[in-house]
């Protein structure tokens, strides 16, 4: 493993903290995770960090060395990074904007604001099923930003160093043929979907363990689950062949109609992501900001979920507080 700047801002965020569990809480990561990785970081620079016990974590000699030249370092990134901007000319926001995409709902309303209120910028957009592919991407320098969503409290790998912010979140949904015998409930109980064949997306997690998990909850093992892109989805539904998950901002179709899941047992979370060492870190806030406005736009076509949100604000936009870090070690944890 090469040694790099985010390694060095957990070494300087455990010595601050005197603790890695607070270090964690403070970076966003998972305790794991965080321990995890000053193992890999312990075992590049070849020897121990920390001398870790119940009164907390103490630099070593080894660690003194580290924090010295790091405390140095970042700084120094730091300013390197605002003196290119400057002088790029880049202001506070990049000109161009590289978005990848995980069958998000907001996508094209955010390039159609961005587009909208900087008609100079270079916008352009990659789709993927995959959320690590999109991360990799990020990472590697080919995408400025990813949206992805992930089910219940389940977080992105932490493995590509990443910031992650939340935009919203939604409880998942049915998607029904609007002659279903259920379609006439506002919502309906998984267990009354027992005997439905189902058909997911490529990559979609509620049908991994969450959906699993929500279904044995409720007493049943789903029935054969199909796999198509999202056309082949809804053809299926419109037949009346399957039943889907959706997104609560799923886009209306004629014929058929979503409706919401009794108890709310799954949830997505819309996401953003960028590295924080980027180029595109300097317009992060911008795009975060864009991104909730087009969340906003998603919901006209859908007034009797806007209304819902309203009576339920631990769902949508959950204010300033719920847009901190949210990177942590990959798990799934039922909503």
């Amino acid at each position: 493993m090469n040694l790099e700047l985010r390694h060095l801002r957990v070494v300087c965020a455990i010595a601050e903290t005197g603790s890695v569990t607070k270090a964690a809480s403070t970076l966003g990561l998972a305790q794991p995770a965080l321990t995890a990785q000053l193992q890999r970081i312990e075992r590049t620079l070849g020897g121990p960090l920390f001398e870790r016990d119940r009164r907390g974590a103490r630099p070593t000699a080894l660690g003194e060395l580290v924090l010295a030249r790091a405390r140095v370092l970042l700084p120094a990134m730091k300013g390197l990074q605002d003196e290119a901007a400057r002088l790029a000319g880049a202001g506070d926001a990049p000109r161009r904007y590289r978005f990848g995409g995980m069958n998000s709902p907001i996508l094209g309303r955010l390039v159609h604001r961005l587009a909208a209120e900087q008609p100079q910028a270079q916008i352009s957009t990659y789709a993927s099923w995959s959320a690590d592919e999109l991360a990799q991407s990020v990472a590697g320098g080919r995408l400025d930003y990813a949206l992805i969503g992930v089910c219940g409290d389940s977080a992105p790998s932490a493995e590509f160093g990443l910031c992650w912010r939340e935009v919203a979140v939604d409880p998942v949904m049915v998607l029904l043929p609007e002659t279903h015998p259920l379609a006439d409930r506002d919502e309906v109980r998984l267990v009354d979907l027992r005997h439905e064949q189902w058909v997911a997306a490529p990559g979609e997690g509620c049908f991994g363990d969450c959906f699993a998990a929500a279904c044995a909850r409720s007493g049943f093992t789903p029935r054969k689950v199909y796999e198509a892109d999202v056309r082949g989805c809804v053809d299926l539904v419109d037949a009346g062949e399957a039943v889907a998950l959706c997104q609560a901002t799923f886009r209306p179709v004629a014929g058929l109609v979503t409706r919401r899941l009794a108890g709310t047992p799954l949830r997505w979370r819309l996401l953003l992501g960028w590295h924080p060492e980027s180029p595109a870190a300097l317009g992060a806030d911008l795009v975060l900001e864009t991104a909730l406005a087009a969340y906003t736009d998603a919901l006209a076509p859908h007034p009797a979920y806007l209304a819902w949100l309203m009576r339920n604000p631990e769902f949508g936009v959950r204010g300033p507080k719920a847009a901190g870090p949210v990177v942590g070690a990959r798990g799934v944890r039922t909503a």
